[in-house]
């Protein structure tokens, strides 16, 4: 919305009929977009902006307010190819207030008619994912649902069951629908963008939108390997749930086993609200989940039936939203960087500036279609913001600071590093280099092959693999294992125990079962779920080599693009000639089955990580914990056995200590590992 536009109250009638079609058709077309296909073209401060504007023109001129209005209809049309979901109480939407001042005009307006009350109020983050509702029969879940346009939903049951941390069965046998938020965790959302960007593919805009796109997949193995997680919040039918008010509904929903969030909290004045405010806009960023602001509900729940609802919004709550944090920078030169598969990515590099408690002076331009779509331009003033309050991202030009001289930017031909050409693939957005001997890739490659999901090779990582390329002692994966005490030693800052620590730790990856080996040669689509399931079905390499496209594609979970891929990955002769490198130099080609440990000490014992881990990675202590028989939740209730605590545990720490839950500390934790290994 242009910063040009006469104020609304200067309009006359005309003038404001004039500007409502374009308003209204700009804004559905927003709403599709974000709603619909889950690929927004505008920040949500420029939708909220243009939808305000919408509201303040309706709210002058009454009469001029339609039926099919932005105003008049809740999040988006269900257009996919799922199912449809009737939803017997509607699933509104919330009104938006966007600073401290609006929000106590709220608040003085939404109890005027009950003097007597008493103002208090639920305060909950506003997490940034899509609406949810579950449905529950004798305590077993039956149905899962997203918002929709309020009333007519799709049918996502299917989906939801591969949540984590969705309950399948109550503890209770109730008969219920509850409603929350699905989100995807920023680490997925970093994970996946990568992930899709490495396959050429177009990265998800924001957290809000993966999750969405996650969740409204037709094939629930893709759902499964997004990371959703959720919290729920209400209950339409609080009368049967027997609760009184918003807090106690939220603790029932924590004993039922249900993800809630931890950061709610009950106040009774203006001061306690703006100071919950201040609180979480400065904590947003550390948050392991992205918000866009706060929600204010009133906590009596008799109080809110009374209030009531609108069309589209319920009276008894509001959401506050973060205003948009953006700096100004410029552009002042566009690298290209060339990733394991041949993918070529472009990188604004700019002068550097403060976002968001950080000095950002890089961010990603995805490919050349974002580019061009953009329009960026060497010696541009640009607009930054953090996507989903995590990726630096440029919002827009600033065209009136634009030089003189300024010339379109044109994206290189050939390959930064080799020199190769470039192709533009018909079924990709991304600029792609196809020279398998890229140096480029084969370093990108060594380092894959030796991160910890693959060959888990301890110690050699970047910065290693470059020091052995540049002294020319490593070309490809099977160069690792011929690698000697002598090489090692020739290296910056590399000593004896040095060399013997990295040589051990190549040596036992030569022992790894095929599904790491599968994995690590980085063939394309094939994650390492994938590469488990192909050498759990085949057993030794040579007979994934062997395996035609429809045999690999045939395995429950793969299907014909891996099953293409692999097939297509092995028929090339410098392949097959790496992999009779590999087998000279004694590297494992057979699958080993994997043994679940499970312990009396941890079988049935549901278990909470917080905090920051420092002697291992989340996923490391996860794995163990599955593997010897416990559950690990997201969330503190009286049902947690255990809380695992790292450095600056929080609100999950204080729980605990609460509910007198046993607390452990890294070392001790560290300790019962060991034990229970010996």
């Amino acid at each position: 919305m242009s910063e040009e536009l006469p104020a609304v109250s200067a309009l006359t009638k005309e003038q404001a009929a004039a500007e409502l079609g374009p308003l209204r058709d700009q804004l559905r077309q927003w709403g599709r977009e974000y709603y619909e296909q889950d690929a927004p073209t505008v920040e949500d401060y420029v939708y909220d902006r243009s939808y305000q504007r919408l509201v303040q023109i309706e709210d002058r001129f009454p009469d001029l307010v339609t039926a099919d209005s932005p105003t008049q209809r809740v999040g988006g049309q269900a257009e996919s190819q799922l199912a449809k979901v009737t939803h017997e109480i509607p699933m509104l939407s919330m009104g938006d207030v966007f600073s401290l001042e609006e929000l106590a005009d709220f608040n003085a307006r939404q109890l005027s008619d009950y003097p007597e009350a008493t103002p208090e109020y639920n305060l909950e983050l506003k997490i940034d994912g899509l609406s949810l509702s579950l449905v529950y029969e004798e305590g077993k879940l039956v149905q899962g649902s997203t918002r929709g346009n309020g009333r007519i939903g799709e049918d996502v049951t299917a989906n939801v069951k591969t949540i984590k941390d969705i309950p399948q069965t109550l503890p209770e046998p109730l008969s219920i629908e509850v409603r929350g938020e699905c989100y995807m965790p920023k680490a997925a959302f970093l994970a996946l963008n990568k992930q899709r960007e490495e396959a050429g593919q177009p990265p998800f805009a924001n957290p809000r939108n993966a999750a969405a796109g996650s969740l409204r997949q037709l094939d629930p193995k893709v759902t499964a390997s997004r990371q959703l997680a959720t919290f729920i919040y209400y209950v339409p039918d609080h009368a049967a749930f027997g609760v009184i008010s918003q807090a106690e509904a939220l603790e029932k929903l924590a004993r039922l086993g249900f993800s809630v969030n931890p950061h709610s909290r009950v106040v009774t004045s203006q001061e306690g609200i703006n100071d919950y405010v201040a609180e979480y806009t400065a904590q947003r960023d550390d948050l392991a989940y992205g918000i866009d602001g706060i929600v204010e509900k009133v906590n009596d729940l008799a109080l809110q039936d009374e209030l009531g609802n609108t069309v589209k919004v319920p009276r008894w709550e509001i959401a506050y939203k973060f205003p948009p944090e953006e700096a100004a920078t410029v552009v002042r030169e566009i690298e290209w960087t060339v990733g394991r598969t041949g993918n070529v990515t472009p990188t604004a590099v700019m002068d550097p500036v403060q976002l968001a408690g950080t000095t950002v002076a890089r961010a990603s331009l995805h490919n050349p279609d974002y580019l061009a779509e953009k329009d960026i331009r060497l010696g541009d003033t640009v607009l930054l913001h953090k996507a989903g309050d995590i990726i630096p991202e440029i919002s827009r030009v600033i065209i009136d600071k634009r030089p003189a001289d300024s010339e379109p930017y044109l994206p290189p031909t050939t390959c930064p590093v080799c020199g190769s050409d470039l192709v533009h693939l018909e079924d990709e957005v991304a600029l792609r280099c196809v020279n398998p001997m890229c140096p480029a890739q084969l370093k990108e490659g060594l380092a894959h092959f030796a991160s910890r999901n693959a060959m888990n090779i301890d110690g050699l990582g970047p910065k290693i693999i470059a020091a052995l390329w540049e002294q020319h002692l490593v070309r490809n994966v099977a160069d690792l294992y011929r690698l000697t005490e002598e090489q090692l030693l020739t290296l910056p800052k590399f000593g004896e125990k040095s060399a013997a620590n990295l040589l051990t730790a190549i040596d036992q990856s030569r022992h790894n079962s095929i599904e790491r080996l599968l994995f690590g040669l980085g063939i394309r689509h094939v994650g390492a779920k994938g590469a488990q399931l192909i050498a759990a079905h085949f057993k030794t390499l040579d007979a994934v080599m062997g395996a035609t496209e429809e045999e690999v594609a045939a395995i429950d979970g793969v299907g014909p693009i891996i099953g293409n891929s692999v097939a297509t990955y092995f028929a090339n002769q410098q392949v097959q000639d790496l992999v009779a490198e590999l087998r000279a130099v004694g590297v494992n080609f057979d699958y080993l089955q994997q043994e679940t440990t499970e312990s009396a000490d941890w079988a049935g014992k549901r278990v909470v990580l917080t905090g920051k881990l420092s002697r291992f990675s989340r996923k490391e202590a996860t794995d163990w914990l599955t593997a010897h028989g416990a559950t690990v939740t997201g969330s503190v209730s009286k049902k947690t056995d255990l809380l695992i605590a790292g450095e600056k545990a929080g609100s999950k720490l204080q729980k605990a200590n609460d509910l007198q839950i046993p607390v452990w500390d890294e070392q001790r934790f560290d300790q019962a590992m060991k034990e229970e290994e010996s």
